[in-house]
């Protein structure tokens, strides 16, 4: 008498789940919530202000964004709280971000069809926040030892930007581009003249540079190089930032070239030396994964979020990421970002009005 009550069972469970009664999920209706799901909270993240622009792209897809889709963006910055934007390099080889003078005269460069830094500079004095101009990176002068023909060319820039664009209430500091480890020290020289020459034109704003720690995942050490210690990195950098000293404010050490249970260890080295030399110390934390074989996709919300609390931890001022729009943004080309927008909403409990695009 049993196995007809049993195959009755079975059909009310297939009809159920039949196309004619879809199971919520595929009918828009969720009554779970991740809170129903989330262990405990034994991470505690600091919140990310700033964020790069990465318009004169390196390594990662250009989103081919006008105005519009900018706009739309810098509004879903403002709202997770973003205040700071920094343009990463006004130019790399042949691309540059306007149509500068010196670099259209002196360099073989393209015409751009847009100025990118008329339209952050409008975008960011709309958002009210603050803007950072990144300069001009020759892709080779400063690697091939040249570091005078970078230093002139960047002198001259920086005089005709300040000229330019200085107007905007929203510009409020240079960030200096050229990207090192320890590999090339005497790029301090660079740092040094160029800084103490972007404060002076402007009146004192603040400088800022992003280097990168030599650790496992560098390109360097992934072919075969020796990453350096904690220990090491202190000594090289002590050596550095000695030499730049008063020109350099903001210190915003890359923090994805290290794994993450070493992460802290150097973060902490950075804070004293920042501290030593008087320079505020932030953390360029980076959004998107390196230990994908595919570079580069959005970073898992849980590295990102165990990033976030080892920077708490070691004292760090402020977070900028790189980058948002490609990795972070509910308008990234990657679905992921948006996803990632989502949890980071979610954990710091923030109104989220992305969360059904």
């Amino acid at each position: 008498m049993k196995r007809p009550i049993i195959l009755l069972a079975a059909a009310l469970v297939l009809a159920a789940c039949s196309p004619a009664n879809p199971p919520a999920e595929t009918s828009g209706a969720c009554e779970l919530s991740d809170d129903d799901f989330r262990t405990e909270g034994i991470l505690e993240a600091i919140p990310i202000r700033a964020t790069f622009l990465d318009e004169i792209s390196w390594d990662i897809p250009h989103q081919n964004w006008g105005v519009r889709e900018w706009d739309a963006d810098f509004r879903a910055m403002k709202h997770m709280g973003i205040n700071t934007v920094v343009l990463i390099r006004a130019g790399l080889g042949r691309w540059i971000a306007a149509p500068f003078e010196c670099p259209l005269e002196s360099e073989e460069v393209h015409y751009p069809p847009a100025d990118l830094v008329e339209m952050f500079l409008t975008l960011a004095d709309k958002y009210d926040m603050a803007f950072y101009f990144g300069i001009y990176d020759s892709g080779k002068y400063w690697q091939e030892g040249l570091f005078q023909r970078e230093i002139d060319l960047n002198r001259k820039l920086i005089d005709e930007v300040w000229a330019k664009y200085g107007h905007h209430r929203s510009f409020q500091g240079w960030y200096l581009s050229q990207e090192i480890s320890r590999r090339t020290k005497n790029m301090s020289r660079i740092y040094a003249e160029l800084g103490r020459h972007a404060k002076e034109i402007s009146g004192g704003l603040k400088t800022m540079i992003s280097p990168y720690i030599h650790g496992i995942k560098t390109d360097q050490v992934m072919s075969g190089d020796r990453a350096l210690s904690v220990e090491e990195h202190r000594r090289e950098w002590n050596e550095i930032l000695g030499n730049i000293a008063g020109a350099v404010d903001i210190l915003a050490f890359q923090d994805g070239q290290v794994d993450y249970h070493e992460l802290y260890d150097y973060l902490t080295v950075n804070k004293a030396l920042a501290d030593k030399y008087g320079m505020e110390c932030w953390t360029n934390l980076e959004s998107f994964d390196r230990d994908m074989p595919i570079r580069f996709l959005p970073i898992k919300w849980e590295k990102l979020l165990l990033k976030l609390d080892a920077a708490r931890r070691a004292g760090m001022r402020n977070v900028i990421t790189f980058e948002f729009s490609h990795f972070m943004s509910p308008h990234s080309a990657y679905p992921q970002a948006g996803h990632l927008y989502d949890r980071y909403c979610d954990y710091f409990g923030i109104d989220n009005p992305y969360a059904d695009r």
